[in-house]
């Protein structure tokens, strides 16, 4: 279900950017609630079975180690968020560590594969794909952040994770 939610919600795109990655609403916390509620195995999983479904909904592809980068390993970083599952403020935690996870292997492929870009921007590759994926992925962390800390949220996902793990 998380799975599909994300799929759905990736589709609700704020602002969609020119060589990939999008602001949308919500759509990596479907992945790292997975990981948060039954761990990081499962996280990873779900990650990178979401990864394989926007490989085919929405690809964007220039070769096999990019395409692998950008689908698999990107999307199941998410799954990280399963080492924060049983920790205080957990969800929080962990949705930034999956984020983060995320983003590291996006600039990995932004310094890569698309690091020819940079020098339209007066940039070195690394300094582009920071900036680049920084972008997408913070704002929508951000906002999802200031969403998981309205304490009806917290309290509604707390009670959710209760009944989806018993």
């Amino acid at each position: 279900m998380a799975i599909a939610l994300a799929i759905v919600t990736s589709f609700i795109k704020v602002v969609h950017l020119p060589m990939g990655g999008s602001i949308t609403l919500f759509s990596m916390f479907f992945i790292t609630l997975i990981g948060y509620w039954y761990g990081p195995a499962f996280g990873i999983l779900a990650g990178v079975a979401y990864g394989l479904l926007q490989l085919i909904v929405d690809p964007y592809i220039l070769s096999v180690p990019q395409l692998l980068i950008d689908y698999p390993f990107s999307f199941g970083a998410l799954g990280l968020s399963g080492f924060f599952s049983q920790k205080k403020h957990g969800l929080i935690k962990g949705y930034l560590t999956g984020i983060a996870g995320r983003y590291f292997f996006a600039v990995i492929s932004g310094a890569v594969f698309f690091g020819m870009y940079a020098a339209d921007f007066n940039m070195s590759p690394l300094t582009y794909s920071l900036a680049y994926n920084g972008i997408y992925i913070g704002a929508e962390g951000a906002i999802t952040v200031v969403v998981l800390l309205i304490p009806a949220v917290s309290k509604a996902l707390g009670q959710i994770k209760a009944q989806a793990v018993a």
